[in-house]
């Protein structure tokens, strides 16, 4: 394992923003062997049973950052952890007494994974979302490469023929098309209309999950056998017919797709993609990200998303880049005292959304397991 490379002030803001989360943690030294540390994740506020699905893939893909960089093995402990509580939770129904249906003790995700919201019914109730699984399906591939274990992967691979098995209409046709939001039981849909990132997403971490899978230490299909192979062909049909016309005026939106395509910088469709998300962010930078707009109307979170994007897509990034936006969003909201623990009175939507904010300020704070390469050479690059 490299040494760390993260400086120790942004390290302690790290920690920080993780332990207000999940904290308080075990006391540790060094020569503690981690098998011995006992911890539980906290229960998230807000979210149904205390698991809230997108929160706690940052929450894994954090804690992976915090082993890489400081070598405790504690962190990856925490990390395996939470995915087992998650799946514990979000893997089963809302009053926990069985799997989801098509999910078993064999295959624990193969029912997928709830959103984790507090409502069981309404506008804003449970069920699951295509891109909440694929940053889980990203957690678990992160956590097998960290553990060089081969069955996180391989679980994220079930997750993957799941989803598109669900959220994908006319599969194999010439112009497949995605909902947005299923029911918990993945039998109807919610939303039916396209999220505007979703192929995206799934092209992305379908082939990351695929290329893995034949890749030792971690693959379980190094005897050339491929996977996801149909999955991925509906995915770039989608991304072929739409990247083009790709538009959008939300910060995170717009962060997650910097994000997503970064690990593919070398084909066209990200090149593309990319060139128009960073043109997007500009504009969005002169409207709704300026410094003059009062942070009362804004949502720290979703600024992070974008910082997170912006720190990771280089390879892209115009020669008037927007780097130092992604240090300015995360300046003007530690000033404001949201970030790395709350200095000021939260009010109830700023509770509410605490969680989201912290993971996502650590995440944008240092990238981490985030990043291409992070965790050792990818295919991808």
């Amino acid at each position: 394992m490299t040494p760390t490379k993260i400086p120790p002030s942004v390290l302690n803001k790290y920690i920080t923003a993780t332990s207000s989360v999940y904290g308080p943690f075990p006391s540790f030294h060094p020569s503690t062997a981690s098998s011995t540390l006992v911890w539980s994740p906290p229960p998230m506020p807000f979210g149904h049973n205390g698991r809230y699905l997108w929160n706690d893939a940052f929450g894994v893909i954090n804690f992976i950052t915090l082993f890489h960089e400081t070598e405790e093995p504690a962190y990856l402990r925490y990390a395996e952890a939470l995915a087992s509580a998650v799946h514990r939770v979000l893997g089963r129904t809302r009053d926990g007494s069985d799997y989801l249906p098509g999910a078993s003790q064999s295959n624990p995700l193969g029912g997928g994974l709830r959103i984790g919201k507090t409502e069981e019914s309404g506008n804003d109730c449970d069920g699951q979302y295509f891109h909440y699984l694929t940053i889980w399906m990203f957690a678990l591939n992160r956590l097998s490469r960290a553990t060089r274990e081969p069955e996180y992967n391989q679980m994220a691979i079930q997750l993957a023929q799941v989803a598109h098995r669900a959220f994908v209409h006319s599969k194999g046709s010439a112009h497949p098309r995605m909902v947005w939001k299923m029911d918990i039981n993945l039998e109807k849909a919610l939303v039916d209309s396209e999220g505007n990132l979703d192929p995206i997403d799934g092209l992305s971490v379908f082939k990351l999950l695929a290329h893995d899978a034949a890749a030792p230490p971690y693959g379980t299909h190094t005897d050339g056998r491929e996977v996801l192979t149909e999955q991925i062909k509906d995915f770039e049909r989608m991304v072929e017919s739409k990247y083009k016309h790709f538009q959008s005026n939300d910060a995170l939106d717009l962060g997650m797709t910097l994000w997503t395509t970064h690990f593919w910088a070398k084909d066209h469709w990200a090149k593309e993609v990319s060139k128009k998300a960073y043109k997007d962010l500009k504009k969005l930078d002169k409207e709704e990200l300026n410094s003059s707009i009062s942070l009362s109307h804004r949502l720290a979170f979703r600024e992070f998303g974008a910082a997170l994007g912006i720190k990771c897509n280089t390879a892209n990034e115009p020669e008037d880049s927007l780097k130092d936006k992604a240090d300015e969003i995360i300046n003007t909201w530690e000033a404001y005292g949201l970030v790395p623990k709350p200095k000021k009175q939260l009010g109830k939507n700023e509770e509410q959304l605490a969680p989201i904010t912290e993971v996502m300020y650590a995440a944008a704070l240092w990238p981490g397991a985030f990043k291409v390469g992070y965790l050792g050479p990818e295919v991808t690059f």
